[in-house]
């Protein structure tokens, strides 16, 4: 038995994704009997069928689905191998794949990923930004080398992710100069239900802090007249800025519409006891990372630069 090759399985996986030969064959700049040929010989040596042809068209079988499956685990852990040998030359080249929530990756990750390039120039940074649980998602998935999200890991997925506090920063509620409450800067929380608000939409790291603060606050999400639900902190920012309603919106992202005077953040008071108190919303940021993948020296020499550069929440 000779055995199944490295090339045949790009072949297969390739063929699988596109459930067609000659689009396989384009991708992989390989001639399309090549494709057939090594498809054939898979077939053949372990006699089972991979593929239904069916006149033109081709489905998978049911041993196609489970060599799709063992497949990509082998051809991804073959990559971090080959990154992983590629490196050890003191981080000269390399490519290291990060996934972050939009907050973050905007306004905190930037100048970490400057002062890292400025270290290590030959090193190729390819971050992806989505959302907090499509962050998480991806990086459960080996999407991503290192995932930084400020939103909680699911449940489902904490057995899979290892995740530490690596910043922080505060939510704020804030309106624009036609907002009533703009003149006042500050707010009791027994009034937050008297005017519209624009939200971010499930999933979103600033999301989920915002209804857990309403949650320990003992107020219901359902209580506030909730009039716009973006995808994007821009989106939110700008709508306020206009004068719709209020927003909880990251400190990071409103600070120059703050000292260009166009937003004003509300200091929220808690009128409901004796004394009444300040309150706030602090959120960590999250670094996430698969717990049994291979971890490649480059990801772990950037989780390194994290140390020096954390923001204490203590401060806040």
């Amino acid at each position: 038995m000779a055995g199944m090759t490295l090339e045949q399985l790009r072949i297969f996986v390739a063929v699988a994704e596109h459930l067609h030969f000659t689009r396989a064959a384009e991708e992989l700049y390989i001639t399309q009997p090549a494709v057939s040929a090594a498809i054939q010989n898979l077939e053949q040596e372990y006699r089972v069928k991979l593929f239904h042809r069916i006149g033109r068209h081709i489905e998978m079988a049911e041993a196609g689905k489970l060599l799709q499956v063992e497949a990509q685990k082998i051809l991804d852990q073959v990559t971090l191998t080959e990154r992983g040998l590629r490196e050890l030359n003191n981080l000269q080249r390399g490519e290291l794949k990060l996934g972050s929530s939009l907050t973050i990756g905007n306004y905190w990750l930037p100048s970490k990923i400057s002062e890292f390039k400025s270290q290590y120039p030959g090193i190729q940074i390819n971050c992806s930004l989505a959302n907090t649980e499509e962050i998480c998602v991806g990086t459960a998935m080996g999407q991503f080398d290192l995932g930084l999200v400020e939103g909680d890991v699911k449940p489902a997925l904490q057995s899979t992710l290892e995740y530490e506090i690596v910043g922080s920063d505060r939510l704020q509620i804030v309106v624009g100069k036609t907002h009533p409450w703009f003149e006042r800067g500050e707010i009791y929380l027994t009034e937050l239900n008297q005017t519209p608000w624009v939200m971010r939409e499930s999933g979103s790291g600033t999301q989920q802090r915002f209804e857990e603060a309403l949650a320990n606050w003992q107020i219901n999400l359902n209580e506030l007249n909730v009039i716009l639900v973006f995808n994007s902190g821009e989106m939110a920012k700008a709508a306020v800025e206009s004068g719709v309603g209020a927003t909880g919106i990251s400190e990071l992202m409103v600070k120059k519409e703050l000292q260009l005077g166009t937003l004003r953040t509300m200091r929220v008071i808690d009128n409901r006891q004796k004394p009444s108190m300040h309150v706030e919303i602090v959120r960590p940021f999250f670094k996430l990372k698969h717990r049994q993948r291979f971890q490649t020296a480059l990801s772990k020499t950037f989780e390194q630069s994290f140390i020096s550069s954390v923001l204490d929440i203590s401060n806040y």
